[in-house]
């Protein structure tokens, strides 16, 4: 099978330049300014940008056991409908991916459901050590440690086990940072005043800057401690920013940083329109945290940007502030919404395309995909940056049927997307058939 891509113009690596792409089989074979070979497609390119398709490092896919919310199968759809060709997905489902068996159980869900690639996270707990040190780094992206309250038994909150998982393992340790006696301590002081419906208006004061510094700091210090390779998942204060270093190349960093689009869009602000719609662990929180954490993502202090999908029914949304679950679903518009702060000035092509799909292969050692490069996989995007359309009810591909962004009018498009060198989304048309691959990733000494 050979697709060829004219007249495009490329994002890749820091440039932009008019090429055309060869695909042969499911890899990048020739990338020219000229390609007159035969193939059996054809795509005018002509006005579109070209980009690696996204690697979104954080996605809750809710495969197995919460399935009601959203699969694999509908949250891929919707994911390369966004441009998003491979996705990491975290390990509190039900039951949790905390055992080797209950991993492969994910995976063999994987490859019957997926419409994009998939890594799975191996979950750790206070008392899974023993389990964690079996995984295969060359097809497990990470170890996943939850330092705030999480799904079952995943609160990882004994120093001592802690250390252990440490300095026991070299894969990357990714982590979601919040102190949890800060937060029960919070909580407590609101119900106090409000009962079990408090305003959601209080929730960045809840899971508060400090609940998120104390976490992050003491997580760092042990990674500096330990040696260990520390991924600190959805970041969302300016306080947090200066754990962080962007004096050394990626490649080389033990401790990065991973911000998610809804921090880089909303504020506290947008409570009192949005109300829970917007509710996430970690909390959105003040312009002055949004506007820090803008300013370390274009100095690279943060090096990936991710959308921590967590699709919830709209009924649950709807419970009072302390039954109501945290998270929505992103996948679908994470690239269409950065683009848009490529049109308003913050941002430019190349950066997003380095946050996005370069950094997030770089930090988690992604064989052969996330760049557009001969012999890469081609996982491709293709972008109209003038077109013009509304998040609306009716184009959303989530199972939960819902949008923080509903209402909002975006100004670029994702009109083609291809997995493994096939046509999986074109304008609007999804493929019947599903071409995920579990991702694999390269093993260093």
């Amino acid at each position: 099978m050979k697709t060829l891509i004219k007249n495009v113009k490329i994002v890749n690596e820091g440039k932009i330049f008019e090429s055309d792409v060869l695909i042969e089989n499911d890899l990048i074979s020739r990338i020219d300014s000229s390609i007159s070979e035969e193939a059996d497609q054809i795509i005018d390119g002509s006005g579109k940008y070209l980009l690696p398709g996204v690697i979104d490092d954080q996605v809750h896919f809710r495969d197995p056991g919460l399935t009601h919310k959203g699969d694999i199968e509908t949250e891929s759809r919707a994911a390369i409908a966004g441009g998003i060709t491979s996705f990491i997905d975290q390990p509190n489902t039900v039951p949790n991916a905390v055992t080797q068996e209950l991993l492969a159980d994910k995976y063999v869900i994987g490859s019957q459901k997926a419409y994009a690639n998939y890594g799975f996270m191996m979950g750790g707990t206070n008392d899974n050590l023993e389990e964690v040190l079996k995984t295969n780094p060359r097809n497990v992206p990470g170890i996943k440690l939850f330092l705030g309250s999480s799904t079952g038994n995943m609160l990882v909150d004994n120093p001592k086990t802690l250390e252990n998982i440490f300095s026991s393992t070299k894969m990357l340790i990714a982590v979601h940072c919040e102190d949890e006696a800060t937060i029960r301590a919070n909580t407590q002081t609101y119900l106090d005043e409000y009962g079990e419906d408090i305003p959601v208006k209080f929730h960045h004061l809840i899971r508060s800057e400090e609940a998120c510094y104390k976490s992050s700091s003491k997580a760092i210090e042990l990674a500096e401690k330990t040696g260990a390779r520390l991924h600190v998942f959805h970041l969302s204060t300016a306080k947090e920013m200066e754990l962080f270093r962007n004096d050394i190349p990626l490649k080389d960093k033990k401790i990065t940083a991973e911000v998610c689009v809804h921090h880089l869009t909303f504020t506290n602000d947008d409570y009192e329109t949005k109300g829970s719609l917007i509710k996430w662990n970690p909390a959105v929180k003040t312009q002055k945290d949004k506007d820090a954490l803008w300013e370390a993502l274009l100095d690279d202090r943060i090096d990936v940007i991710a959308t921590d999908h967590a699709p919830h029914t709209a009924e649950e949304k709807q419970n009072v502030y302390t039954k109501c679950p945290s998270g929505a679903p992103l996948v679908q518009h994470s690239l269409p919404v950065m683009l848009e702060n490529y049109h308003n000035g913050k941002i430019s092509l190349e950066k997003i395309v380095e946050k996005m799909c370069h950094n997030p292969a770089i930090l988690f050692r992604v064989e052969k995909r996330g760049f557009v490069r001969e012999g890469y996989k081609a996982d491709l995007v293709l972008v109209d940056v003038n077109a013009d359309w509304t998040v609306a009810k009716d184009n959303l591909l989530y199972k939960c049927g819902w949008s923080p962004l509903e209402g909002m009018n975006l100004h670029s498009k994702v009109t083609q997307t291809f997995v493994n060198g096939h046509l999986v989304y074109d304008n609007g048309n999804i493929a019947e058939e599903k071409f995920g691959e579990r991702l694999l990733f390269e093993v260093r000494e």
